[in-house]
């Protein structure tokens, strides 16, 4: 796969005892104690906290990435590829596995509080604590720093889908009708296309195989399609799949089509008058629309520091999206701007565990001087 699905893996530790305790100062006798791995289950949702020998008594609250529905979950929650980075220069991590899988947001925001109420309670109130999210984690890490911001002293987003819900899956229905328009009746594919919210479940292979061998049949149209994404050709029938899957759960999610196009006056399709008059339209449901809104979009309020990292040609978080919140926080009033990075790696969560550690220096950094590095 091209994108985040859950970034972890199984790193094993021995479980130990550790005191509850309920101060800042109670915690910090575990900066030279024993490494702990607690794990379980806080309302359904597997969660997972780490501490180290040499804690310092800060904490990373550690969101993950999409994770399809059905993939197999490890027991105890396998430990994020990131943590050892965070664990060697001493922070405690607490991860959520979430209640659900797939487009999860409604529960990774409270699921994600809980597990900070609840590492709080046991290991006293850390000196800071710190939101980082990869991919789908980063626009949950932006949502709760939002809604919860007096907890948290800033919030790394690396490739995150740092767009308002509504957005996101507005694109995705774009992208879908867009390949149905160009793509009729392709062969393994639903009679109604891609877009159709009545199609019948598919898995995600046979989606990437059936779409690319549609695609391979008209160059200029698969073309066409990539650049209106911003994904290049190669990485089109996997944002296809992507975009097909997240729109058919969130309607069973919200319990209706979560988008409306019945107005839509698209552009970028090469004949657009006949774009518009042949693309399929379909009547979204209120109720389901307003789910989306509710659960997933930004309001831009907030003062916290916020850092941004993105990979180049990422076929799943297109440009378009780079410079989405920091106009919401300019809109808002926000009177400290995110700081975005320059773009590094090639595709999805393409990062290097130095630079992870790099970027969560400049927000610990920016936290504890008060001060802004000097960027965009």
């Amino acid at each position: 796969m091209t994108w985040n699905v859950a970034r972890s893996f199984v790193f094993a530790l021995a479980i130990v005892f550790v005191a509850d305790s309920a101060s800042w100062a109670t915690a910090h006798q575990f900066r030279k104690g024993t490494p702990v791995l607690d794990s379980g289950s806080l309302e359904r949702a597997p969660y997972r906290v780490d501490i180290p020998a040499n804690w310092n008594g800060e904490l990373v609250m550690l969101l993950h990435g999409y994770e399809p529905k059905g993939v197999p979950r490890a027991t105890p929650w396998a430990q994020d590829e990131a943590t050892t980075g965070f664990l060697a220069d001493g922070y405690a991590v607490a991860q959520s596995a979430y209640a659900s899988q797939g487009w999860a947001v409604a529960d990774a925001i409270p699921d994600n509080e809980q597990l900070r109420t609840y590492f709080w309670q046991k290991y006293g109130k850390p000196g800071r604590t710190y939101l980082v999210g990869f991919s789908l984690g980063g626009l949950v890490s932006l949502a709760s720093l939002e809604k919860y911001e007096d907890h948290y002293d800033g919030a790394l987003s690396l490739c995150g889908v740092n767009a308002p819900a509504t957005r996101v899956f507005e694109d995705a229905l774009t992208a879908l009708v867009a390949f149905d328009y160009f793509f009729p009746h392709a062969v393994g594919l639903p009679a109604g296309g891609l877009s159709d919210p009545t199609a019948a479940d598919m898995d995600q292979e046979s989606i990437i195989t059936a779409a690319e061998s549609a695609l391979k049949g008209n160059e200029s149209a698969a073309n066409i399609l990539a650049a209106h994404a911003e994904v290049s050709r190669a990485g089109l029938a996997g944002l296809i799949s992507l975009q097909y899957l997240v729109l058919h759960e969130m309607k069973v999610r919200a319990g209706g089509m979560p988008v409306d196009n019945r107005t839509t006056n698209y552009s970028g399709f090469g004949d657009d008058a006949a774009f518009n008059k042949g693309v399929h339209r379909y009547s979204g449901d209120r109720t389901a629309i307003d789910y989306v809104a509710r659960t997933g979009n930004f309001t831009g309020n907030v003062e916290k520091p916020v850092v941004l990292q993105y990979n180049n040609n990422d076929p799943t978080v297109p440009v378009r999206y780079h410079s989405i919140y920091p106009a919401l926080t300019s809109a808002a009033g926000g009177k400290t701007l995110p700081l975005v990075l320059p773009a590094v790696g090639d595709g999805h969560c393409d990062f290097s565990p130095v630079q992870i550690r790099d970027d969560f220096k400049i927000l610990t950094s920016w936290s504890s001087s008060g001060h802004r590095p000097v960027g965009p």
